[in-house]
C-alpha cells in the first residue's frame, strides 16, 4: 500500500475510533451520567486509542461482515489491561462508495462498552464517520 494511502487510512481509522469514544464521553458529561464512571472509556489513554484505531483500520480494510478482529492495549504502557474486538457489519456498496457499520468493543476491569458507528469511503479514499 503506498505511503500516502496508508497515512490517509490510518488518519481516518483514528478518526472513527476517536469520534466514537469522544461522542460517548461528551454525552456522558453533558447528561451527567455518573454510571459511566469506571467504564473502559475512562481507562483509555492515547496509546490505547492508537491500538483500537489500528484494529479498526485493519478490520475495515480486511475483514468480511461479521468477522471480528481482536485488539488489546498490551505494550501500550497502561497498567489497566484493555481488550476487545472490532467487527465490520452490513457493508453497502453504491457505485464506488462503500459504507460499513463497525462494532467497537472495549473490555476493562470487568466492564464492557460497545459503539457501532457507520464509516464510508469513496473508491480508495479514506473512511469517514457518518452522522447518526
Amino acid at each position: 500500500m503506498p505511503l500516502k494511502l496508508r497515512t490517509l487510512t490510518r488518519v481516518s481509522a483514528q478518526s472513527i475510533a476517536a469520534f466514537a469514544l469522544i461522542a460517548a464521553s461528551v454525552a456522558a458529561s453533558a447528561a451527567n451520567l455518573g454510571f459511566l464512571n469506571d467504564t473502559p472509556l475512562t481507562y483509555m489513554k492515547q496509546r490505547d486509542l492508537q491500538a483500537l484505531n489500528s484494529a479498526a483500520r485493519t478490520a475495515l480494510e480486511t475483514k468480511e461482515d461479521g468477522q471480528s478482529l481482536e485488539w488489546s492495549n498490551q505494550g501500550a504502557g497502561n497498567p489497566v489491561p484493555i481488550k476487545g474486538t472490532v467487527t465490520p457489519l452490513d457493508t453497502v456498496k453504491d457505485g464506488d462508495r462503500t459504507c460499513r457499520k463497525i462494532t467497537l468493543v472495549a473490555i476493562a476491569k470487568g466492564q464492557t462498552q460497545t459503539w457501532t458507528p457507520t464509516a464510508c469511503k469513496t473508491g480508495s479514499g479514506k473512511w469517514q464517520l457518518q452522522k447518526q
